[in-house]
């Protein structure tokens, strides 16, 4: 995408409400354990951003507090909407560092139609290409947050829902039947519903597409309505605690959503020990991971910092 598109989505997103959101520094205290030692970014003032979702506002408190622990203030700007505002704060440098993913970059930010089926692959190719954008991508994590579908299992069972290409041929077989929720960002990206239903060859009217918050989309599917299937992140706690089947994307549509690091490039030139602060932390970040860490947010109710928090002091990177 280039830098004049971005801007104006940025101005746009400013006036309805979305972008960087105002927010303060990070004032906890933390302590350096295996990371942070000697405090290498003293005097240093860095901004930390992330998009609105429970798993970004978690990796970008992570982020946050591994810097404030090797001596930077940080100014927490996480829980920015949608991923273009999250992307134009790092463009524009408003933003130092955050966590994004390979195939959101691959393909909404770098406009590429068909993902690199090689998650490595893929990563050196955003890497290698957002480098011209001035940012620098650190080493992804095992964290896979690729884009799914799911359906509860009473219903799974019903219609004998294990894979896409079953939802394509009961989309046939029973039109009716066939609801989908999805959320707002979702239904309307290339990698979202309308490249997913191409790809399967599933038509379905406007009226039997209800979009919505992407939170919501959980609790509709576990009740049966009035969606069907609905999108989900693949490492959403809530999968298991609603008791929610994912449905096997058998075409291989989907790219896969590699988390890592992604750094303002003159920030890293000027602060290159970022790099080995966040490689160890991103090494440790998986899929199961993940699942846990969103689910003591959405399902028990914690604060995406204390979690954050409590994972880094628990993986010995922070000190109590």
């Amino acid at each position: 995408m280039s830098r004049p598109l971005c801007a104006v989505l940025a101005l746009l997103g400013a006036l309805s409400g979305c972008g960087l959101h105002s927010g303060g520094q990070i004032a906890d205290t933390v302590r350096p354990g295996s990371v942070g030692a000697g405090r290498p970014l003293s005097g240093a003032r860095l901004t930390v951003a992330s998009k609105q979702d429970t798993e970004q506002r978690i990796l970008g408190q992570i982020t946050g507090l591994v810097l404030k622990a090797a001596g930077a203030t940080v100014r927490d700007h996480t829980g920015i909407s949608g991923s273009i505002g999250a992307r134009q704060s790092m463009l524009s440098g408003a933003a130092d560092a955050m966590y994004d993913y390979t195939g959101t970059a691959w393909i909404t930010y770098l406009g590429h139609t068909r993902p690199i089926t090689d998650p490595h692959a893929q990563w050196r190719a955003v890497r290698d290409q957002d480098a011209r954008n001035g940012l620098a991508w650190l080493p992804m994590a095992r964290l896979n947050n690729t884009y799914a579908f799911a359906v509860n299992r009473d219903n799974a069972a019903r219609y004998k829902l294990r894979t896409l290409s079953d939802v394509a041929a009961l989309a046939r077989r029973s039109p009716s039947a066939l609801t989908i929720c999805a959320d707002n960002e979702f239904a309307v990206r290339d990698d979202g519903l309308p490249g997913v239903l191409r790809a399967y060859g599933v038509s379905v009217p406007k009226s039997r597409i209800m979009t919505m918050d992407a939170g919501l989309i959980y609790t509709q599917i576990a009740a049966g309505s009035p969606c069907l299937i609905g999108d989900v992140y693949a490492t959403d706690g809530r999968i298991e605690a609603d008791r929610l089947t994912v449905l096997t994307d058998d075409r291989h549509f989907f790219p896969d959503y590699n988390a890592a690091p992604v750094v303002y490039g003159a920030t890293l030139r000027r602060y290159p020990q970022l790099a080995g602060l966040l490689g160890p932390v991103t090494a440790r970040l998986t899929t199961e991971e993940a699942r846990r860490l969103g689910a003591e947010v959405d399902v028990e109710g914690k604060d995406p910092r204390e979690v954050a928090r409590s994972w880094l002091i628990d993986q010995g990177f922070l000190r109590r």
